[in-house]
């Protein structure tokens, strides 16, 4: 195997034909892999995310070959896949207000170009879900743009294809978690295209690093959520003196068994599945 790239999770290594994505423990804030690791991460997410992979089978065709022909060294936390030529776009679904969408929202009303009604707080359930796509940064900062700089950069067709199946995946993906009391205020999707031209879905779907999961009893606007995400190690980042700059601070130990445990608990609730069992 070739390893082709590190990103701040995720491993690509090159075997033959097939891509190997192998999801570390390692854990990311304002871009930031800090020095702590989050014991079972990486195996988390994959897990989660080969789940929803096959929960929405029958939407959008997906990168993925294989959850078990892999080798054993990374078993459970890593994905056989098929080469993609990736929109070099981050494709943002958006259900509630949290987040730079508040931000944005709080400076001009809107977000990537799309209007919302005044009024609204942190935490608001917007009237329907948006599409607020953002660059593809390979440093720095992912910015926003607006669904015609996605037509300028993809063409219309794909810039359509890619707000239908981005907002129809989140719509179907809340539906599911809001049956097990989990609120998606907002997900990240990533499309690349296929050796025949094919729109495909790749990379992770629905998890607790590229979605804002809220425990729907507890949600209340207007102020911060508990989040099953890593807002959770935001805040307490936030907590620190850190400039958000390198090298990131250490996580204490009580902040990792946290983080892990919420984590643990959406794969559970989401898959109806006990996880390590």
């Amino acid at each position: 195997m070739q390893h082709i790239h590190s990103g701040k999770v995720r491993d690509l290594y090159l075997d033959g034909d097939d891509i190997l994505l192998v999801a570390s423990d390692r854990i990311s804030v304002y871009d930031v892999v800090l020095p702590t690791p989050i014991p079972d991460k990486g195996a988390l997410l994959t897990q989660l995310s080969s789940w929803w992979f096959e929960h929405f089978r029958d939407v959008v065709p997906n990168h993925v070959i294989s959850t078990t022909d892999v080798p054993e060294e990374c078993a459970g936390r890593a994905v056989r896949c098929r080469q993609l030529k990736m929109v070099q776009v981050e494709c943002i679904a958006r259900g509630y207000l949290a987040g730079l969408g508040l931000k944005e929202y709080q400076k001009y009303g809107t977000v990537s170009g799309v209007a919302l009604p005044p009024g609204l707080v942190e935490g608001s359930r917007l009237p329907e879900p948006i599409f607020t796509p953002t660059t593809k940064a390979t440093e720095g900062h992912d910015e926003f743009i607006t669904f015609d700089d996605v037509v300028r950069q993809e063409g219309r067709e794909i810039a359509e294809r890619l707000r239908e199946l981005t907002l129809d995946i989140y719509r179907r993906g809340a539906e599911h978690a809001a049956g097990q009391g989990i609120i998606v205020a907002d997900t990240k999707l990533e499309f690349g295209l296929d050796a025949d031209g094919v729109l495909t879905l790749g990379d992770e779907v629905l998890t607790s690093d590229s979605s804002r999961f809220w425990p729907a009893d507890q949600w209340e606007p207007g102020r911060p959520q508990y989040a099953f995400d890593k807002q959770f190690v935001r805040e307490w980042a936030n907590s620190t003196d850190w400039d958000r700059t390198e090298p990131g601070p250490e996580i204490p130990a009580d902040i990792v068994a946290a983080t892990r445990q919420r984590y643990t608990e959406a794969y559970e609730r989401i898959t109806g599945k006990t996880w390590g069992a």
